[in-house]
Protein backbone atom coordinates (compact mmCIF):
# COMPACT_ATOMS: atom_id res chain seq x y z
CA UNK A 1 0.00 0.00 0.00
CA UNK A 2 1.30 3.53 -0.72
CA UNK A 3 1.06 6.71 1.43
CA UNK A 4 -1.71 8.17 -1.56
CA UNK A 5 -3.72 4.93 -0.71
CA UNK A 6 -3.01 4.65 3.36
CA UNK A 7 -4.95 8.64 3.05
CA UNK A 8 -8.07 7.16 1.13
CA UNK A 9 -8.02 4.02 3.00
CA UNK A 10 -8.00 6.37 6.78
CA UNK A 11 -10.36 8.94 5.27
CA UNK A 12 -13.01 6.18 4.55
CA UNK A 13 -12.47 4.62 8.02
CA UNK A 14 -12.99 7.98 9.82
CA UNK A 15 -15.60 8.89 7.96
CA UNK A 16 -17.35 5.45 8.78
CA UNK A 17 -16.92 5.76 12.45
CA UNK A 18 -17.82 9.23 12.49
CA UNK A 19 -21.11 8.90 11.19
CA UNK A 20 -21.72 5.65 12.88
CA UNK A 21 -21.33 7.26 15.72
CA UNK A 22 -24.62 9.52 15.11
CA UNK A 23 -26.35 5.75 14.89
CA UNK A 24 -28.09 3.99 17.14
CA UNK A 25 -27.70 0.73 17.64
CA UNK A 26 -23.67 1.34 16.16
CA UNK A 27 -23.49 3.40 19.63
CA UNK A 28 -25.24 2.03 22.80
CA UNK A 29 -26.55 5.20 25.41
CA UNK A 30 -24.05 5.18 28.46
CA UNK A 31 -23.62 7.38 31.03
CA UNK A 32 -21.08 9.45 30.77
CA UNK A 33 -17.70 9.34 33.18
CA UNK A 34 -17.36 12.45 35.47
CA UNK A 35 -15.47 14.98 34.34
CA UNK A 36 -17.04 14.69 31.20
CA UNK A 37 -19.21 17.78 30.83
CA UNK A 38 -19.94 17.80 26.93
CA UNK A 39 -22.40 14.59 27.23
CA UNK A 40 -24.28 15.30 24.08
CA UNK A 41 -24.29 12.31 22.28
CA UNK A 42 -22.52 10.07 24.55
CA UNK A 43 -22.03 6.70 24.34
CA UNK A 44 -19.95 3.75 23.33
CA UNK A 45 -19.58 3.29 19.82
CA UNK A 46 -19.67 -0.94 18.85
CA UNK A 47 -19.86 -1.36 22.96
CA UNK A 48 -16.40 -0.39 23.97
CA UNK A 49 -15.37 3.23 22.48
CA UNK A 50 -16.43 6.16 24.08
CA UNK A 51 -17.39 8.66 21.63
CA UNK A 52 -20.03 12.30 21.89
CA UNK A 53 -20.75 14.48 19.37
CA UNK A 54 -18.10 16.25 19.20
CA UNK A 55 -16.00 13.15 18.97
CA UNK A 56 -17.87 12.16 16.22
CA UNK A 57 -17.31 15.37 14.11
CA UNK A 58 -13.63 15.51 14.66
CA UNK A 59 -13.73 11.32 13.29
CA UNK A 60 -15.93 13.34 10.17
CA UNK A 61 -12.68 16.09 9.95
CA UNK A 62 -10.13 13.81 9.62
CA UNK A 63 -12.01 11.44 7.28
CA UNK A 64 -12.47 14.27 5.09
CA UNK A 65 -9.15 15.45 5.20
CA UNK A 66 -8.10 11.66 4.53
CA UNK A 67 -9.70 12.13 1.31
CA UNK A 68 -8.20 15.43 0.16
CA UNK A 69 -5.04 14.31 1.34
CA UNK A 70 -5.60 11.01 -0.93
CA UNK A 71 -5.63 13.46 -4.34
CA UNK A 72 -1.48 13.78 -4.02
CA UNK A 73 1.87 12.32 -2.26
CA UNK A 74 2.69 14.97 -0.55
CA UNK A 75 -0.95 15.78 0.74
CA UNK A 76 -0.91 12.64 1.78
CA UNK A 77 2.09 11.84 3.25
CA UNK A 78 1.55 15.78 5.43
CA UNK A 79 -1.91 13.96 6.52
CA UNK A 80 0.02 10.62 7.45
CA UNK A 81 2.66 13.30 9.43
CA UNK A 82 -0.77 14.89 11.05
CA UNK A 83 -2.71 11.70 12.38
CA UNK A 84 0.71 10.68 13.39
CA UNK A 85 1.45 13.56 15.89
CA UNK A 86 -2.16 14.00 16.90
CA UNK A 87 -3.36 10.80 17.56
CA UNK A 88 0.03 10.28 19.96
CA UNK A 89 -1.10 13.32 21.56
CA UNK A 90 -4.81 11.97 22.10
CA UNK A 91 -2.89 9.27 23.08
CA UNK A 92 -0.74 10.70 26.04
CA UNK A 93 -4.06 12.47 26.77
CA UNK A 94 -5.60 9.78 27.87
CA UNK A 95 -3.73 8.17 29.74
CA UNK A 96 -3.61 11.53 31.70
CA UNK A 97 -6.96 12.20 34.28
CA UNK A 98 -8.10 15.75 33.52
CA UNK A 99 -6.90 16.00 29.91
CA UNK A 100 -8.31 11.97 29.71
CA UNK A 101 -11.82 13.93 28.61
CA UNK A 102 -10.55 16.89 26.54
CA UNK A 103 -10.74 19.60 29.23
CA UNK A 104 -14.47 18.06 29.80
CA UNK A 105 -15.11 18.13 25.96
CA UNK A 106 -14.18 14.95 24.09
CA UNK A 107 -13.38 11.35 25.86
CA UNK A 108 -10.17 10.22 24.98
CA UNK A 109 -10.56 7.33 27.54
CA UNK A 110 -11.00 3.51 28.00
CA UNK A 111 -10.55 1.40 25.04
CA UNK A 112 -9.79 4.70 22.57
CA UNK A 113 -6.43 5.31 24.24
CA UNK A 114 -5.06 1.88 22.59
CA UNK A 115 -7.05 2.16 19.37
CA UNK A 116 -4.99 5.79 19.51
CA UNK A 117 -1.78 4.38 19.92
CA UNK A 118 -2.54 1.93 16.86
CA UNK A 119 -3.66 4.61 14.50
CA UNK A 120 -0.61 6.84 15.43
CA UNK A 121 1.99 4.03 15.01
CA UNK A 122 0.45 3.21 11.45
CA UNK A 123 0.13 6.44 10.29
CA UNK A 124 3.76 7.15 11.33
CA UNK A 125 4.58 4.49 9.18
CA UNK A 126 3.31 5.96 6.23
CA UNK A 127 4.26 9.90 6.88
CA UNK A 128 8.01 9.10 8.64
CA UNK A 129 9.38 6.04 7.12
CA UNK A 130 7.83 4.02 4.38
CA UNK A 131 9.45 6.25 0.49
CA UNK A 132 7.03 5.83 -2.17
CA UNK A 133 8.31 5.97 -5.58
CA UNK A 134 6.62 9.10 -6.94
CA UNK A 135 6.57 9.17 -10.79
CA UNK A 136 5.38 12.08 -13.11
CA UNK A 137 3.40 11.27 -16.07
CA UNK A 138 5.68 13.45 -18.96
CA UNK A 139 2.90 12.95 -21.95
Amino acid sequence: MNTRTFALIFGIVFLIVGIGGFIPGLTTAATPDSGLSMTHGYGHELGMFPVNTLHNIVHLIFGLWGLAASRSFGAARGYAKGVAIIYALFTVMGLIPGLDTTFGFVPLYGADVVLHLLLAAAAAYFGFVRRDVVTTDRS
